[in-house]
C-alpha cells in the first residue's frame, strides 16, 4: 500500500508542482482498517485551480491508479472545498474524521461542515441504496454466488451510513465497523447479525458454503429498512 501511495505522490507532485495544495488519504486505509483484496485507497487531491490543463496532467497517473484497483483521486480546488460542505456533509465528515495527510497542509481538520442537509442526504443515500438492492435482487436470488456478491459489495457502505445515523442521533460513532454495528444495535434495536455475517464473508472468516444466502438476504434487507426508518424518525 505504501509503495503505491509513494508512487502516486511522486507523480502528482510532478504533474502539479506548486499548484498542489494538499493530498489526503481517507477512509479505511487512513483508519488502519484497510484490507488489500477488497478495500479501496481513497485520495482527495486539492489544487489551487482546476481547468483543462490540470485534468490533462492527471490523465496518466489517474489511469495508473485505476489500474491498481482504486477509484480516481477526488480533485477539488481550495475554493470548492470550502463552498461544498453543505452539499456533501457525509463525505466531508468521513474525510475529516479519519484522514492522513500525504502532502501539503491539512485542509480538512478544521474545515467547518455545514450540516443543514446532513440528515436529508443520509436518508437519501440509504433509500437509494436500499432501492438498488431491491432492483438487483430479482435477477440473482437463485444464484448464490451473485447474491452473496451483491450483499458483500454493499455491506461496508451500509455500515458507514449507520455510523452517520449514530452521529445524527447524538451517539459517538467508532471507526471500526463492528464496534459501530454494536452501537447501532443498542441505539436503534437493529439485528446486526446479518451485517456481521457479511463482514465475515467479505474478510474470509467464514465460507460461502456455510451460508443460506437467500435467508441472509431477507435478514439483511430488514436491517437496512430499520436503519432507514431510524434516520427518518430522527427529524
Amino acid at each position: 500500500m505504501q509503495k503505491k501511495l509513494d508512487h502516486l505522490m511522486a507523480e502528482l507532485k510532478k504533474a502539479y508542482r506548486e499548484g498542489l495544495v494538499s493530498v489526503v488519504l481517507y477512509g479505511s486505509a487512513a483508519a488502519g482498517d484497510h484490507h488489500e483484496h477488497f478495500s479501496d485507497l481513497n485520495v482527495l487531491c486539492v489544487l489551487r485551480q482546476i481547468g483543462v490543463r490540470e485534468l490533462e496532467a492527471a490523465e496518466p497517473v489517474f489511469r495508473w491508479w485505476r489500474e491498481q484497483g482504486n477509484p480516481s483521486p477526488l480533485l477539488m480546488s481550495e475554493a470548492e472545498l470550502r463552498e461544498s460542505t453543505d452539499c456533501f456533509p457525509i463525505e466531508f465528515h468521513d474525510i475529516r474524521s479519519c484522514h492522513r495527510i500525504l502532502h501539503g497542509t491539512d485542509v480538512v481538520a478544521e474545515l467547518p461542515i455545514d450540516d443543514r442537509y446532513y440528515r436529508a442526504q443520509l436518508e437519501h443515500e440509504l433509500r437509494a441504496k436500499m432501492l438498488r438492492l431491491r432492483q438487483k435482487a430479482p435477477g440473482v436470488l437463485h444464484d448464490k454466488v451473485l447474491l452473496l456478491r451483491l450483499m458483500t459489495d454493499s455491506v461496508s457502505t451500509f455500515c458507514n451510513l449507520g455510523r452517520h445515523a449514530l452521529e445524527i442521533a447524538g451517539v459517538e460513532s467508532p471507526v471500526s465497523k463492528r464496534e459501530a454495528l454494536a452501537r447501532m444495535a443498542e441505539r436503534f434495536g437493529i439485528d446486526i447479525k446479518p451485517f456481521a455475517a457479511l463482514l465475515d464473508l467479505r474478510e474470509g472468516r467464514t465460507s460461502a458454503k456455510q451460508v443460506d444466502a437467500r435467508a441472509l438476504f431477507g435478514e439483511y434487507l430488514v436491517g437496512v429498512e430499520r436503519l432507514t426508518h431510524a434516520v427518518e424518525r430522527s427529524v
